[in-house]
């Protein structure tokens, strides 16, 4: 079958994803909005049918001086990547963004290559002979998953490895933590927590945390513990008005694409974190907290609030989003790990981002600059 690839309007992209489940919240056309300093298209493939068989958002970053693009769709496209012709429906785009005037394409399948359970993370954490989860003997392994990846590279796709000290890539996470809600009750999934969760939830709520939803007024007070939370576990924070522009954009598409829930406790605000949602598929996107009361397990307060939430809207999985890879005890992600495990879900591991060089020269130049950053 051939594929006749084309710009199609917010509303179609829209329909398209939201017929489906487990759309990533970067490929619904709201979040090009998010992205100000890229171009954002929204993509269609049609069949010979002229059906709607596939969609995605595509961000277009232009190279300085020169009227060439870095064309990238973060945890994208949608579309069926276990399709027998799957290079029939990658060849248009590339020529369409090739005409588009891009240089490099890159891409993030959504699709599942190995999964840990919590215990085996737990496991792995305990080996003082483990350094890398992509080391560990996965608890399951999805099935076509390396078929699809060895389909890629025969088409001259290149695989980004998970790069620097604690495995995170430039781009996506290609680890990430989720907790399966599929047919599970709220009391069974509070059951897989383990007891520290259980505990901690347990104290925040004899200590008197409140755990509300916010809206657009409260980002500052969210933003004020994100630069704390920036500043004591090390990362660039980002500007408060690029949360601003977030909450604008996702919520004018759909008034639950994105919550904010903040704990408070004696008048004060001691946690808050971010919440999306596309269909069926919740992710815990931004956390913060103060250092001060911590006693008190705001944190656990929050997640289990969200966690609720998201079971009452449905969810499916509930994403605790990117994870590190590492299991160096003296890597300072390895606490975040350990929080996460401690959900009882699983570490997913997805076939990671992909690159494919329409100008070999660029594209090198490109990888160049982003090692030496």
């Amino acid at each position: 079958m051939s594929y006749r690839l084309k710009a199609i309007s917010r509303d179609e992209h829209l329909g398209f994803v939201s017929a489906r489940s487990s759309v990533s919240h970067m490929q619904v056309p709201s979040w090009g909005d998010v992205k100000p300093d890229w171009r954002a298209e929204s993509l269609g493939w049609f069949d010979e049918h002229d059906r709607l068989v596939g969609a995605g958002l595509v961000l277009m970053r232009p190279l300085p001086k020169l009227k060439r693009y870095l064309a990238y769709l973060p945890e994208g496209p949608v579309l069926d990547w276990a399709a027998p012709d799957l290079e029939r429906l990658l060849e248009p785009m590339l020529a369409y963004l090739k005409d588009q005037g891009a240089f490099s394409v890159k891409m993030g399948p959504p699709v599942v290559a190995r999964r840990w359970s919590a215990e085996a993370v737990k496991d792995a954490i305990a080996d003082p002979q483990a350094r890398w989860l992509r080391e560990v003997e996965a608890t399951a392994h999805e099935p076509g998953a390396s078929d699809i990846a060895d389909r890629l590279r025969r088409m001259g796709w290149q695989r980004t490895e998970p790069g620097g000290e604690d495995g995170f890539a430039a781009g996506q996470p290609r680890y990430v933590f989720q907790v399966p809600f599929a047919g599970r009750s709220l009391d069974e999934i509070r059951q897989g927590l383990n007891q520290q969760w259980r505990r901690n939830i347990k104290k925040a709520e004899k200590a008197g945390v409140k755990v509300v939803q916010g809206g657009y007024e409260d980002l500052p007070a969210f933003y004020d513990l994100y630069v704390e939370t920036a500043e004591r576990d090390r990362f660039i924070p980002r500007p408060l008005p690029y949360f601003q522009r977030m909450w604008a954009a996702l919520t004018s598409e759909d008034p639950d694409r994105m919550r904010l829930y903040l704990a408070h406790h004696e008048g004060e605000v001691l946690a808050a974190a971010t919440m999306l949602t596309v269909g069926d598929h919740v992710w815990y996107s931004y956390g913060a907290s103060t250092s001060r009361r911590r006693e008190v397990q705001p944190n656990n307060a929050v997640q289990w609030r969200m966690m609720s939430d998201a079971h009452e809207l449905g969810a499916r999985i509930y994403d605790f989003r990117g994870i590190t890879d590492t299991l160096d005890e003296g890597n300072h992600l390895l606490g975040l790990l350990r929080f996460k495990a401690g959900t009882g879900g699983e570490a997913v591991e997805y076939l990671g981002e992909w690159d494919y060089p329409l100008n070999k020269v660029l594209h090198k130049a490109l990888n160049l600059y982003m090692s030496r950053r």
